[in-house]
């Protein structure tokens, strides 16, 4: 009686230890999972980027219009003359979240008074999701909606943060996929560069 006892002692210890390795090996791997692969927010995998993009610097930018928070609609072709700054971004996304949090005063301060328009666009999240995290943040500039991403569909297939800058005539001029200090500086270049033409 003892020895099964002691027997049945060690299976279940040995199932503890079995169950232990288990759990430790999914908290390694959801801990070392590629947070951009998985959440769908830009990769520096070169070729697939390529892949993903729809337009390119020299081609008319598709023409859209969207929906802010605040109900108004702004349509990109009514807005020739004017250089314009298109960032496909999400509230889950942390080069996106970098990309928002820079943009009133690396973009919308530095360039006030000119003739730049910014449309920073929601890609696939609900108005009450948006609307959370602008409030949250504290954001006041305006913010569009791409709900069923049928804007973005225009422009990529993958990835986000995707930020486009077109020039008075309507063409693209820079496309970036991903956000940091060199694509910050990019993206402050071509802005430059437009509205001095």
């Amino acid at each position: 009686m003892a020895n099964k006892t002691k027997h049945t002692k060690r299976g279940s210890t040995t199932s503890l230890v079995a169950m232990l390795v288990l759990l430790l090996a999914l908290v390694a791997a959801i801990i070392f999972w590629p947070v951009e692969a998985s959440a769908n927010s830009a990769v520096q995998q070169p070729q697939d980027i390529e892949s993903t993009t729809l337009i390119h610097a020299g081609d008319v930018a598709p023409d859209f219009t969207v929906e802010m928070l605040d109900g108004k609609r702004v349509t990109l072709s009514s807005l020739r003359g004017k250089v314009v700054l298109v960032s496909f971004w999400a509230t889950w996304c942390p080069p996106c979240r970098q990309e928002m949090a820079h943009m009133q005063e690396g973009v919308i301060d530095r360039f006030a008074g000119s003739d730049l328009v910014v449309l920073p666009i929601s890609r696939g999240e609900k108005r009450e999701t948006v609307e959370k995290f602008i409030e949250k943040m504290g954001y006041g500039f305006p913010v569009g909606l791409d709900i069923d991403q049928s804007i973005y569909s225009k422009y990529a297939s993958n990835y986000v943060p995707r930020s486009v800058v077109i020039n008075r005539e309507g063409e693209v001029v820079y496309v970036a996929v991903g956000y940091d200090e060199q694509i910050a500086q990019e993206i402050g270049v071509a802005i430059t560069e437009s509205l001095q033409k």
